[in-house]
């Protein structure tokens, strides 16, 4: 079977474009490689996403800061760590052009795989129209601190929760996550997971092949294992994208 070539995005060194330079970490390729799967890292170019979409197979929207908010109805918060401007907007128009390609295409061809980590799990729920929590310490208090300096935590996985791999209730298997914000409404996506606080951890389109958002990060999460919560989830996406 051709190994699928999985389109990954990366960040700006120090959140920012005029920093010169590109950055990615590592697991991400090494887990996409461990499945199966060719990394492929790419670059914020808005005026290529059509491209990128009709090239990869699939794709991962990595982790990163926080998105700029006007766009989507509401100000930033003062306190977020904004991202760059020229990543957001390639990563919005990545997700419309793998959008576009699903359309526009017949038998369900153009429906490529996209997993959405973190900030790609929230770009991805603001793209259908879905809104976020800018900074859990207001909604969580201290508890927020569950969620930050990739610390574990379990999940409580949802009765429609199976495209996790897992069945639902609470997990044995814990996760690892840092983020100040999260998604509250995940607009036209399905609610998978929650964190025992509520928090929103994962979300999908059940008609599209593979379109899942998780709030956490699996390429960090028992690294090198074939957990279905952590490098197993990216490997279910790689084989979603040979399909």
């Amino acid at each position: 079977m051709k190994k699928p070539l999985i389109g990954i995005t990366v960040d700006n060194v120090d959140r920012s474009a005029s920093s010169g330079m590109y950055r990615s970490g590592i697991n991400y390729s090494r887990a996409v490689t461990a499945g199966g799967g060719i990394p492929l890292l790419l670059p914020h170019e808005p005026e290529l996403a059509a491209k990128y979409a009709e090239l990869c197979d699939g794709f991962v929207l990595t982790g990163g800061a926080d998105p700029q908010m006007e766009g989507f109805g509401c100000m930033t918060d003062a306190r977020a760590n904004v991202m760059d401007q020229k990543r957001q907007a390639f990563e919005l128009a990545l997700l419309a052009a793998v959008d576009a390609l699903r359309e526009n295409s017949l038998g369900g061809a153009g429906d490529k795989p996209v997993l959405g980590i973190c900030l790609g799990m929230q770009l991805m729920s603001l793209h259908n129209g879905g809104t976020l929590d800018q900074f859990l310490p207001d909604t969580l208090g201290e508890a927020a601190g569950m969620h930050q300096d990739d610390r574990a935590h379990p999940l409580l996985i949802a009765e429609n929760g199976s495209a996790l791999g897992l069945p639902s209730g609470r997990t044995d298997e814990s996760v690892t996550s840092s983020h100040r914000q999260a998604v509250r409404d995940a607009g036209t996506l399905r609610a998978l997971a929650r964190a025992t606080d509520g928090t929103l951890e994962a979300v999908d389109a059940p008609d599209r092949r593979f379109y899942l958002g998780v709030q956490w990060h699996p390429e960090r999460t028992s690294p090198g294992r074939n957990t279905p919560l952590g490098w197993g989830l990216l490997a279910r996406m790689v084989l979603a994208s040979a399909g």
